[in-house]
């Protein structure tokens, strides 16, 4: 088993002393742990300042940005925690994560906080991703996929080390 932290390339920068992506590779897959993402600007400014709905698109954006980077996707995302400044907003932020993970929902745990580490975030995002078949490694030419340069490669599902 191998366990690299990073910052990945493309991908939006840590807003701190922290790495983006702790990617724990394991047999033929790999599982990603994403950082908790907010809606900052490229110069770290809060995007739409109050606004759950913005913010929650440009947090889904970064998330995803940040996954390819791993050679993954959304839709490989198998847990998600959610922090809210107000839950009486959850309505808005579920309907824009319906639109970015529109299949089986992920295991998932939402909580309301005081506030977050920057004036004007409402929300925060960090999610767990299983890759599997070598997803996010070179792969061979024939999966590669057309149009969007995503890589998707058939294989076992992830073994879980025991805790």
């Amino acid at each position: 088993m191998d366990v690299t932290l990073r910052d990945p390339a493309g991908a939006p920068r840590p807003a701190g002393p922290y790495s983006q992506v702790a990617r724990i590779d394991h047999g033929d897959g790999a599982l990603l742990f994403v950082s908790g993402q907010v809606a900052l600007d490229g110069a770290g400014e809060v995007v739409a300042p109050g606004d759950m709905a913005a913010q929650s698109r440009a947090v889904m954006l970064a998330l995803d940005a940040l996954l390819r980077a791993e050679g993954g996707t959304l839709a490989d995302v198998v847990g998600i925690r959610t922090f809210l400044t107000d839950m009486s907003r959850l309505a808005e932020y579920a309907a824009v994560r319906r639109e970015f993970l529109p299949g089986a929902p992920p295991t998932s745990t939402t909580v309301e906080v005081a506030r977050l580490f920057r004036p004007g975030a409402v929300i925060e995002v960090e999610v767990v991703a299983a890759l599997s078949g070598g997803a996010g490694r070179t792969p061979p030419p024939a999966t590669i996929a057309a149009g969007d340069g995503a890589v998707s490669a058939p294989g076992p599902a992830v073994p879980v080390p025991a805790v």
